[in-house]
């Protein structure tokens, strides 16, 4: 119930201002956040693939006004990009981007996010790495597999990602399956209309199994983005069943989330991938923190009283 509340929250000012005051907001967003700079983050990342782990990088910032914040957002990941190629790491660590960082909800922003992302895309390939698109709410969804289809005719690696909760992803998974693209499939969260999504989290886990199906039954690459434990092995029984080998799909979780689990599934020989997020517009990546679990609120609210 909690949940489209914060959501609410996470695009007012007012709470963003609030938060961001507190004096214990930035030890618990560094739970979530491990830094706001590339130099920030660089010992986390030669840190955790150094234990068999992989990372998915996400400059964090969503709220784009202008063509010339779109283009820093573009120059911010080209930055990382040049770190990365001093790491020599290759696909072990990868992108992850929003389009609306690129300029998407902007007039005329489904050319100039494809114009923004593209030199990203050539930037990743070039050190032996790619990027995964970022699903948002409903309405962009169109606009970003369209840019993800454009940009898979140079660079067929490039991957998206799918959100279980929205009625038309099984339609979505049966045709991304098909073409053997990167798919990760997530729950969602987004506060979505009733119109568009299931709003009750057993039908949410129940689309999310029949999607995955689709994903791993497919000739594509599944990304399985859950920390829920029964998805986890869901997904271990449907690779064997499909006849997966270990390193033909991956799980995916958040960075600060379930790590003992992230070292356990790499032990195991699966590939994990930990979705590491940094920058200085980190308010809107926290609050959906927060709406996703209610653990992550119990967190942040118990550190508020303990340092209140």
């Amino acid at each position: 119930m909690l949940g489209p509340v914060i959501l609410a929250a996470s695009r007012s000012d007012r709470m963003r201002r609030l938060i961001s005051a507190a004096p214990v907001t930035k030890q618990v967003v560094d739970r979530f956040i491990p830094g706001e700079t590339v130099a920030d983050v660089v010992p986390i990342i030669e840190d955790m693939t150094a234990k068999g782990l992989e990372l998915t990088m996400d400059v964090v910032g969503e709220d784009i006004t202008t063509p010339e914040q779109a283009a820093h957002a573009r120059d911010a990941y080209l930055a990382l990009i040049g770190h990365l190629r001093e790491l020599e790491l290759g696909e072990r660590v990868e992108m992850s981007v929003k389009l609306s960082m690129f300029g998407q909800a902007l007039e005329g922003g489904h050319e100039l996010a494809l114009a923004n992302v593209r030199p990203v895309v050539e930037a990743a390939a070039a050190i032996g790495t790619t990027v995964t698109l970022d699903a948002e709410d409903h309405t962009t969804l169109d606009s970003m597999f369209a840019i993800h289809e454009e940009l898979r005719k140079d660079f067929p690696q490039t991957g998206c990602v799918i959100q279980a909760y929205l009625f038309r992803t099984e339609a979505d998974a049966r045709r991304l399956a098909a073409s053997g693209s990167r798919v990760r499939l997530v729950k969602g969260a987004y506060k979505e209309p009733a119109e568009v999504a299931y709003q009750q989290k057993h039908e949410i886990d129940k689309a999310y199994v029949r999607i995955l199906r689709i994903l791993m039954d497919g000739e594509g690459y599944p990304m399985i983005g859950s920390h829920d434990p029964r998805l986890i092995a869901i997904a271990q029984e449907l690779a064997h069943k499909a006849g997966r080998k270990l390193d033909e799909y991956e799980f995916q979780m958040l960075y600060g989330i379930r790590g003992d689990e992230h070292l356990r599934l790499a032990a195991e020989g699966h590939r994990m991938r930990v979705y590491t997020a940094y920058g200085t517009d980190w308010y809107g990546y926290f609050m959906r923190r927060l709406a996703e679990k209610p653990a992550n609120l119990r967190f942040f609210l118990r550190s508020m009283v303990s340092k209140g």
